[in-house]
């Protein structure tokens, strides 16, 4: 995954899954493949758009230093990175090609017949014929019905507006995290305890006019197509659970003296005899309509405070609230009245926004109801429902009519008829999945290759590539436009029509393609050739973290399903083999202040004082012992600090393993780590630390180990006087056993990505040779072939000492020879008893009866039976002899 370079570059952690996929991109060239191993930056982002606000630098300008730093640090651990095929998604050249996709986007319907996307040019040819009646092109569930006749007769807003209700990218009125501090909408996962990720500002709940990409369309086939890759089952489940397909019903609840009616969906609609009241979520559009005087002061106020809430954060709180609206529905059966509320834990995304509630079978209704007060209706056979509700679908339905005997399977399927039987429902399958918001309201983005005329948004031709204009500032206008609206006419590279667009693209909008463009990176006439994308086909291997598992992989499926659909590309799936790389965890120190003061206590004297935890810079801190003086000089407010140490006169920090970052001060950057040890050491010992699945923490004692080996091996090819010194005699059976044993080890474990074991196998093939004082030239060849993937520059340096004209790269991997392993003697340990007393080496031909016989005249056999006759030999071949005595 390539990566957003921030201003501080790398540290330690980042460059995991960059050596992973250097390894293996190496290792397949050793053996023959044409290898595509390129890397860009994901150089859209709020964080350079917030440093442009605090500076007034242009992100561009920042983005560009940005680069340079994060292309110096690459370059000097070693990567194979082919930088001819650099892509940087906030580049106008590449992000025309974003443009042109969201061009396709708006120009294409999902049918449901051809379980595909199609040109909307098919659908108005359909409209003009047949109007919408019978149409399977996927649309809003408030799309009116019109002929032919009616159709035709649209005027040009008209049509254009009813067709926004089909097109894949589409504007809309939606419920958005609206970040006021930030000036723009925000993603669920950008949002935490009611706060911005990025800045901790309030965010609340706010119905906005938004692009939007119709995800749901694909729901199906990104549930499908998880069966056709290797991932891992977690990441699956993620992304399963996300979509969340479920199978119900769409049951309409008529309102008690009103002519409205609240739709809910159900997973359960065998329990709807169970419903004795309603909830709301706090945003639907019926709450101000059907709210009573009485209640309405409380209504609001409650609505209010769940504004401030992102979904994530009401689906995670597990607290009940909510407000009665006064409003009663008729129960569509019964006849019953039922309250009908408000409450956080409806989310007006999900569904309807409603929910009928069943508080016997659903705990979060059986909480709801029991905090309230509210009756519960048990209508489960011979099941208690007073101490919480019963989720067990292993029972019969009771207390509900016609449903009454019934198992759950057989009670669904017949409320459903009966719902559709009597016309206030129908069976449905229902997502999780929203449609993505596709509109940011900030600076630093895509731009929409659009434009309005009369309020009606229209696409550029093709030819015309809008760029970002110009501003005066990178912040909102003082009416709450997005900054791009501070461009003038002049500003835009293109203006059409009575305004242009001024939300930009999210920053995931180049991301979810760019890995095609890595295929063709300098085609100005397309996105990427077909012929290109046809040979190198999806992503073999794929590296990076699984906070992405919702975000940026699931929105790379749908574009990839999408040019697969239309014809630009041949695969619909993007990513073949994907590993999702560990965190390395840093160790962050911790000094501890004394509460109201400006005096810290050390560590071990901290009980008996009431202390707040601070994070101290890890460079200040040796062994656990705090630098003073350094401390004091690192911020203002700490130059008078005063500071109690412990008996020994020290200051010692407390420490823990956690999340390595900038706001924990305990980031080690690779620059150093390479400075001391050499970027070859750090390749390996990043390997080393572990399984690349698997958090690790840093530990920068350890690397030692690693660079000693490397060091073991110069001095293997180089005599006490550093000159380069290869044995040019034919090796030894043993030579030849030690290197051909780590040929096949290091194949199996790359093939298996298995990289952390092939480190530990070069220590001991190293080993191995230094025992058996081995410097020849074909053994040391092939070793340095099978290191150059893991330690290239070493190893490049090695091959050229050997003589050879080509790059180590340019080498063919070792093949393994099994003969070499097949052992012509055995060494058999020889025990009395079961005590192992001396060994003997033997023919491995030998038999059973003949390994016996040499050692009962073995003179050492003699000697420990004293004279006496043994009652039994045991012997395993190629394993062990036992006498037993």
């Amino acid at each position: 995954m390539f990566p957003y370079h921030s201003g501080a570059g790398l540290h330690v952690g980042h460059p995991l899954g960059y050596i992973a996929s250097d390894v293996y991109a190496r290792y397949k060239k050793l053996k023959g493949f044409n290898v595509l191993h390129p890397m860009g930056y994901d150089s859209f982002g709020l964080p350079t758009e917030q440093y442009a606000i605090q500076t007034g630098i242009h992100p561009a300008v920042a983005t560009k230093d940005n680069t340079e730093r994060y292309r110096k640090q690459l370059d000097q651990i070693g990567f194979s990175f082919d930088w001819s095929r650099e892509v940087q998604t906030s580049d106008p050249n590449y992000y025309k090609w974003t443009q042109w996709i969201f061009k396709q986007l708006f120009n294409s319907c999902y049918c449901n017949t051809n379980d595909k996307a199609l040109p909307i040019t098919d659908l108005i040819a359909y409209f003009e014929k047949n109007g919408n009646h019978n149409s399977q092109a996927v649309c809003d569930d408030n799309t009116p019905q019109f002929s032919a006749q009616e159709w035709n007769h649209f005027t040009e807003k008209e049509k254009e507006k009813m067709l926004l209700n089909y097109r894949l990218a589409f504007l809309s009125d939606t419920w958005v995290n609206w970040c006021e501090g930030l000036g723009t909408v925000l993603a669920n996962d950008e949002v935490k305890d009611g706060l911005s990720e990025r800045g901790g500002f309030p965010v609340e709940q706010k119905l906005m006019k938004q692009w939007s990409l119709r995800i749901t369309a694909y729901a199906d086939r990104l549930i499908s197509g998880l069966d056709t890759v290797d991932w891992s089952n977690s990441i699956k489940e993620i992304q399963k659970n996300w979509i969340g397909k479920s199978k119900g019903a769409s049951v309409i609840f008529k309102l008690e003296n009103s002519e409205n009616e609240i739709e809910v969906f159900t997973t359960r609609p065998d329990t709807i005899f169970g419903v004795n009241f309603m909830v709301l979520a706090p945003e639907h559009e019926l709450v101000n309509i059907i709210t009573t005087a009485e209640q309405i002061d409380e209504v609001e106020g409650y609505v209010n405070t769940a504004k401030l809430k992102s979904e994530r954060d009401r689906q995670a709180d597990n607290s009940v609230s909510g407000v009665f609206t006064g409003a009663y529905a008729i129960h569509p059966f019964t006849g019953d009245r039922v309250q009908v509320w408000i409450g956080d834990y409806v989310l007006v995304s999900y569904g309807t926004g409603a929910v009928m509630a069943v508080p016997c079978g659903d705990q979060r209704d059986w909480d709801f109801a029991n905090h309230f007060g509210l009756e519960i209706i048990n209508i489960f056979e011979g099941v208690d429902v007073s101490e919480g509700a019963n989720e067990d679908k292993n029972v019969k339905i009771a207390n509900s009519d016609f449903l009454n005997g019934l198992t759950v399977k057989k009670a669904m399927n017949l409320a459903i008829f009966k719902i559709e039987e009597g016309g206030f429902g129908k069976g449905k399958i229902n997502y999780r999945l929203r449609d993505a918001i596709f509109s940011r309201q900030r600076y630093w983005g895509e731009p929409f290759p659009v434009y309005y005329k009369n309020d009606t948004a229209y696409i550029l031709d093709d030819i015309k590539q809008v760029t970002l204009p110009a501003v005066d500032k990178y912040l909102p206008t003082a009416s709450g436009e997005p900054p791009l609206a501070r461009a003038k006419k002049e500003d835009w590279s293109v203006f059409e029509g009575d305004r242009m667009e001024t939300n930009i693209m999210p920053g995931w909008a180049g991301s979810s393609w760019y890995f095609l463009r890595y295929m063709d990176p300098n085609n100005d006439g397309e996105f990427c050739a077909k012929e290109k994308s046809d040979y190198w086909g999806q992503v073999d291997l794929y590296i990076g973290g699984a906070e992405h598992a919702v975000g940026h992989l699931l929105y790379s499926r749908f574009w990839t399903k999408f040019l697969f659909d239309r014809g630009f590309i041949s695969f619909d799936e993007p990513f073949k083999k994907m590993i999702n790389q560990g965190m390395i965890l840093g160790r962050s120190s911790f000094v501890y202040r004394i509460n109201d003061t400006n005096t810290f206590v050390s560590f071990d004297k901290r009980k008996e004082h009431k202390t707040t935890r601070l994070h101290t810079d890890i460079s200040f801190v040796d062994n656990d012992e705090l630098d003073v003086e350094a401390f004091k000089n690192w911020r203002e407010e700490y130059a008078n600090a005063e500071f109690i140490l412990n008996d020994d006169g020290k200051y010692l920090c407390g420490h823990e393993v956690e999340k390595m970052s900038k706001s924990k001060y305990n980031v080690q950057t690779p620059d150093n780590l390479v400075e001391d040890f050499g970027a070859d050491t750090l390749r390996l010992y990043e390997m080393f630390l572990g399984p690349l699945e698997q958090f690790k923490p840093w530990d920068v004692k350890g690397i030692n180990g690693v660079h000693n080996f490397l060091r073991k091996f110069w001095r293997l090819v180089h005599d006490t006087e550093n000159n380069f010194s290869v044995s040019e005699e034919t090796p030894t059976k043993d030579n030849y056993k030690t290197l051909h044993k780590t040929i096949k080890k290091v194949e199996e474990e790359i093939e298996r990505y298995s990289f952390n074991t092939v480190v530990s196998t070069f220590m001991i093939c190293i080993n191995e040779l230094t025992e058996q004082k081995c410097s020849n030239r074909e053994i040391i060849s092939d070793f340095t072939i099978l290191l150059s993937s893991y330690a290239p520059h070493i190893s490049e340096e090695i091959w050229q000492k050997l003589g050879n004209e080509n790059s180590v790269t340019k080498a063919n991997f070792p093949t393994f020879n099994a003969s070499y392993l097949v052992e012509d003697e055995v060494n058999y340990p020889v025990s009395f008893n079961g005590k192992m007393r001396f060994k003997i080496t033997l023919s491995a031909e030998m038999t059973k009866e003949q390994v016996e016989a040499e050692v009962m005249k073995h003179e050492k056999t003699a000697h420990y039976l004293e004279g006496k006759s043994p009652k039994k030999v045991i012997v395993v071949p190629k394993r062990i002899v036992n006498i037993v005595m």
